[in-house]
């Protein structure tokens, strides 16, 4: 936990000041390569303010990771609420990791990202990933589930992997052409029950 809770509502904008320059930096250049001085004089926070906030750098970025994943629950969450049909919601959310994934300035997936330069399991960076992953595995599984798949869990697993190579063959390669294999993958392992 961050050493500075806040009360329901109140937000510290240093604080916020600070998550997010740390989290368009870390997506921007890799986690590693930026330090916390950095961070600190880009979002303008005086040395003391940084340690007021966060016990050092990996609680900096497992902040980052958080508030990652809390952007896209409320993003599949808004979506779930709009499409009631489970088909329809899967498909959504193949063209919205597609869009991710041919948006500019797009770099990978900040899960697989982070993972890479923290691979210890056992660190809470490491651990930020694996909970959001296993979140989105679930949502997957359950709207598999309701859609009727045979096997809910392998198709969220086949869902996930199509995913995770869809976001590294937009950073590596043709963003569009990623974007329409990953639709179309989906909408295939959708037709096959």
């Amino acid at each position: 936990m961050s050493k500075l809770e806040t009360a329901p509502g109140r937000r510290s904008k240093a604080r916020e000041r600070l998550l997010s320059t740390a989290s368009r930096l870390f997506y921007a250049e890799g986690i590693r390569a930026v330090g916390v001085d950095r961070v600190m004089a880009e979002a303008e926070i005086a040395r003391g303010t940084f340690y007021r906030h966060f016990e050092g750098k990996d609680d900096l970025v497992r902040a980052y990771l958080e508030t990652t994943d809390q952007d896209i629950r409320d993003r599949i969450g808004a979506a779930r609420e709009e499409i009631a049909d489970p088909t329809a919601f899967l498909r959504a959310v193949a063209a919205g990791i597609g869009e991710d994934l041919c948006g500019v300035g797009f770099r990978g997936c900040p899960f697989i990202n982070a993972a890479a330069e923290y691979p210890e399991r056992d660190s809470a960076i490491h651990q930020a990933v694996l909970t959001h992953r296993a979140w989105f595995r679930q949502v997957l599984q359950d709207a598999f589930e309701q859609a009727g798949a045979a096997d809910p869990a392998r198709s969220a697993d086949a869902m996930v992997a199509m995913r995770d190579g869809a976001m590294v063959a937009g950073y590596l390669g043709d963003p569009q052409k990623a974007n329409d294999t990953l639709v179309h993958s989906v909408a295939a392992l959708l037709a096959a029950g």
